[in-house]
């Protein structure tokens, strides 16, 4: 596919961004576009300037050219600015704040197509919604406790005929925590929950989990056979195992249509577990999360589905 974009494709992520590169050299080679790409930390070391006159809107970063050009965008990995700090914390927190609202401000008032709009972004990257939104759109849910009171907590773990994971309940940067199944000796920890509310949910005995990544009504789903390795509670832990291309059946499909549809997502990776009882349980979505690697391994056109949205606004790959 060649056709060119009337306007530019900009990607907001980090400059190390590996999934960033992917999408630029593919936007390269099958549409013959280089992308802008900004990382929002690098202001405000750089000079920034919106106006707004009465010919118009211009908008214009140092280091960044065409931003009036820009047709879509890619929410990738925003990041706050990186603001040096100073001897009073307020001053501090004010700088950041108008640093944060400016850039923010001037990004978000260009008039393109956004993967993802970044106040659904927001709001669909917090765990509790997605869960509510989820279970309104007919998917089964694994019965869940999330609190930070450990009372709360001791009785839901004592409540329960089987095995309870818990994970954390945010989504913000930090070291990677994995999904683990409470133990005895996890119940002398409970009183750290007081200050970082956790996730409890039953856990769900899998025949295998899904990731599937969704492109504006395209759904890629993956198949991992978590059973067979050492990632049987997160599948996340192992990728030694056998990951196949998989069709969702279509009641899943249209739940998960309906989901997307209600968080206002056009794109987002997603987690379903298949239970042994051959139910899909839906367990998060990551309007921001890795897919490179189920292209690695299956092969499936990701990154050209992801690309063909942003130039054509159509995820569709020919000869699917």
């Amino acid at each position: 596919m060649t056709t060119r974009a009337t306007g530019s494709v900009l990607m907001v992520t980090e400059a190390d961004d590996l999934h960033g590169d992917a999408l630029a050299a593919t936007l390269r080679n099958h549409h013959g576009l280089t992308p802008i790409r900004l990382d929002m930390r690098d202001f405000p070391r750089e000079n920034g300037t919106f106006r707004l006159a009465s010919d118009g809107t211009g908008r214009s970063l140092s280091h960044v050219l065409g931003l009036d050009d820009v047709a879509s965008v890619w929410w990738r990995r925003p990041q706050p600015c990186l603001v040096p700090g100073g001897a009073d914390r307020a001053d501090d927190d004010f700088r950041q704040a108008e640093c944060d609202g400016f850039l923010q401000g001037m990004l978000w008032s260009i008039p393109a197509l956004w993967v993802n709009d970044p106040g659904a972004d927001r709001t669909a990257t917090r765990k509790i919604v997605q869960l509510e939104t989820a279970y309104r759109a007919g998917f089964a849910i694994p019965e869940t406790l999330i609190t930070n009171d450990v009372d709360e907590a001791r009785d839901f773990l004592a409540s329960r005929h089987g095995p309870v994971i818990y994970k954390r309940t945010g989504t913000g940067r930090g070291p990677f925590t994995e999904t683990r199944i409470a133990s005895a000796a996890d119940l002398d920890r409970l009183p750290t929950i007081r200050h970082s509310p956790t996730t409890f949910q039953d856990f769900i005995p899998a025949e295998y989990d899904l990731r599937v990544v969704w492109v504006d009504g395209i759904e890629w789903a993956v198949r991992i056979d978590s059973q067979s390795g050492v990632g049987w509670v997160d599948s996340r832990l192992d990728t030694a195992v056998a990951f196949t291309p998989d069709r969702l059946p279509a009641s899943v499909s249209k739940s998960l249509t309906t989901l997307m549809g209600a968080l206002g997502l056009t794109f987002g990776v997603l987690d379903l577990r298949v239970g042994l009882d051959g139910e899909f349980y839906f367990l998060e979505v990551n309007p921001q999360g890795q897919f490179a690697y189920l292209e690695i391994k299956t092969g499936l056109p990701l990154f050209e589905s992801l690309a063909n949205l942003l130039v054509l606004g159509d995820g569709s790959v020919a000869d699917r």
